[in-house]
C-alpha cells in the first residue's frame, strides 16, 4: 500500500455528483484535496454551496488552469460531457491519472459516439487508452491505468445484473431487457420545468424509451464478455426520490438446472462492493442509499425459462463519485474499499 498522500484536483464540482465526489475525499485517509474548479462559481468558498461541508473543506472554488491541475496525482472530471476531452491530453502529458465521470471516453468507437452525443470527439486517439472502469471486470487494467472512464449509473447497475449470466453462456445474449428506475437526481443539478418537485412528486413515468445514451455502453460492455451478438432493450424510468436506481433484468435461460443464485455468489464472493441477498429476498434502493454498494437479488419466476434479476444502487455513489474513489484506490494501491465503508441510509 502507498503511504503517500493522494492530492487530487476535481474539475467540475458544483453539481451533485461533484458534490458527492468532494465529501467521499474529504473523508478519506489517503487523499488530500488541492484544486476544485468551477467557471461559474470561482471565488466563493466551496462551504458556502456545501455547507454540509463546513469544517471539512476550507478551500474556494477557482477557475479551471491546467498549470494549477497539472499539480495534482489525479484529476477527477465531474462535468458536462465534451469538457474533460478538451484538457485530458494536456494533464497526460504532464503526468497526472485521469478519472473522467462523464462519458467523453466510455465509448471506445468515436463515431458511435458522436452519433449519441451529438458532438465532435477531439481526441480520439486516447479512446483505446482508456480502461472501462467497472472495477468487478477491469480491475487489473485500472491498476495500470493513466485514464480511467467512469461508467454511467444505469450501465453499472445493468452490467453487474447481467454479467455472471453471459460470461457463462446460460442465456440468450440476443433477447435481453432492462427496465431501469433513477431518482431525479440522476438528472443532474440543474433547473428544468420537468424536474419540479411539483412535476414529480406523486408522479412515474419512463423516458427516451427510443434511445438513452447509456444504452451503446450498456451494449459494449456486455458484448466484451462474449462472442455472441448482444440486443438490449432498455427503458429508463424516473421516479419521485432522490436518490438511487432498480434495474430489473430479464433473460431466457438456455439452462434450467444451473444454480442461479450459487452462481452469482460465486462471481461475486471476492467483490467488497457487490452483495448477493439471500434467495427469496428482494433488494430495495433504501439498502444502498449513500454506500457505494450494488446489491442483487435473483429470480426464476414459475420456475420457468426466465431469469429476473434486481440490481440496485445509489446513482450518486457506487453510480458515480464513489465508484470514482474506488478507482483511484486501486489506482495508485490502496485498499479498494478505502474512504468507502459508509452504511447505508435507512430511512
Amino acid at each position: 500500500m502507498s503511504e503517500k498522500t493522494i492530492k487530487a484536483g476535481i474539475v467540475g464540482g458544483t453539481g451533485y455528483t461533484g458534490g458527492e465526489l468532494i465529501r467521499l475525499l474529504a473523508m478519506h485517509p489517503g487523499a488530500d484535496i488541492a484544486v476544485i474548479t468551477s467557471r461559474s462559481e470561482a471565488g466563493r468558498a466551496v462551504a458556502d454551496l456545501f455547507p454540509n461541508l463546513r469544517y471539512r473543506i476550507s478551500i474556494d472554488f477557482t477557475a479551471p488552469d491546467l498549470a494549477g491541475l497539472s499539480e495534482c496525482d489525479v484529476v477527477f472530471f465531474a462535468t458536462p460531457n465534451g469538457t474533460a476531452m478538451t484538457m485530458v491530453a494536456d494533464l497526460l502529458q504532464a503526468g497526472v491519472r485521469i478519472i473522467d465521470l462523464s462519458a467523453d471516453f466510455r465509448i471506445k468507437d468515436s463515431t458511435i459516439w458522436q452519433q449519441w452525443y451529438g458532438m465532435t470527439h477531439t481526441c480520439p486517439e486516447l479512446l483505446d487508452e482508456a480502461v472501462y472502469g467497472l472495477p468487478e471486470v477491469y480491475r487489473e487494467a485500472i491498476g495500470a491505468a493513466r485514464l480511467v472512464a467512469n461508467p454511467g449509473c444505469y450501465p453499472t447497475a445493468v452490467q453487474l445484473g447481467f454479467l455472471p449470466l453471459i460470461e457463462k453462456g446460460l442465456v440468450d445474449p440476443a433477447s435481453l431487457i432492462a427496465n431501469a428506475v433513477s431518482g431525479v437526481s440522476g438528472a443532474g443539478r440543474k433547473a428544468a420545468i420537468g424536474l419540479l418537485f411539483s412535476e414529480i412528486d406523486e408522479n412515474f413515468k419512463a423516458y427516451n424509451v427510443t434511445g438513452h445514451r447509456h444504452l451503446p455502453e450498456i451494449f459494449q460492455g456486455l458484448q466484451a464478455v462474449t462472442e455472441q451478438p448482444v440486443n438490449l432493450t432498455f427503458v429508463p424510468h424516473l421516479a419521485p426520490m432522490v436518490r438511487g436506481i432498480h434495474a430489473t433484468l430479464y433473460a431466457k435461460l438456455r439452462d434450467t438446472d444451473v444454480n442461479l443464485h450459487a452462481l452469482f455468489q460465486q462471481r461475486y464472493t471476492t467483490e467488497p462492493f457487490v452483495d448477493i441477498l439471500p434467495a427469496g429476498q428482494h433488494v430495495e434502493t433504501r439498502t444502498v442509499t449513500g454506500s457505494n454498494h450494488c446489491q442483487l437479488s435473483i429470480f426464476r419466476p414459475q420456475d420457468s425459462d426466465t431469469v429476473v434479476v434486481l440490481s440496485v444502487i445509489d446513482n450518486l455513489i457506487k453510480g458515480a463519485a464513489g465508484q470514482a474513489v474506488q478507482n483511484m484506490n486501486i489506482m495508485f494501491g490502496l485498499k479498494e474499499t478505502t474512504g468507502l465503508e459508509t452504511i447505508a441510509m435507512i430511512p
